[in-house]
């Protein structure tokens, strides 16, 4: 198993029907790769942990640093992982009203619910305390 995590900026603004439709290409194709992790989104920002096989994963994140809708990736790590941390693919938005977002399936309410930075911490994976600390960061 291994992970990587970063950040980047849009290229352009996000409407809310694209992060519907993000939401959902994604998880379908993470699925078919048995891909994992976490997808954030915020204010033109995106944070993102990927977990899998390897290869799989590697290959996945290179297609994300070509893709123009992004600017200014930065590989936070990229190393192994015992088990998966999320073992279901999902994205919280911060900046979507959750009507017609809940019934998305992959929608996570991190950012308005989920665990703490606290919590993060225990937890003691660096994935955790990123997201956690990009979490705590947009209140």
């Amino acid at each position: 198993m291994f992970h990587i995590a970063y950040v980047s900026s849009a290229a352009g603004a996000f409407t809310k029907p694209q992060l519907r439709d993000l939401l959902a290409r994604s998880r379908e194709n993470n699925q078919r790769l048995e891909v994992t992790g976490l997808l954030l989104y915020q204010g033109g920002n995106f944070m993102q942990v990927l977990e899998g096989a390897e290869p799989v994963v590697r290959k996945l994140y290179l297609k994300i640093c070509q893709d123009p809708r992004h600017n200014d990736i930065f590989t936070l790590f990229a190393e192994p992982l015992r088990e998966r941390e999320f073992p279901n693919w999902s994205m919280a938005f911060q900046d979507l009203e959750l009507k017609g977002c809940r019934a998305i399936p992959g929608y996570s309410d991190f950012l308005s619910s989920g665990w703490s930075r606290a919590e993060g911490s225990t937890a003691g994976s660096k994935a955790r305390k990123l997201l956690a600390g990009f979490k705590e960061r947009l209140r």
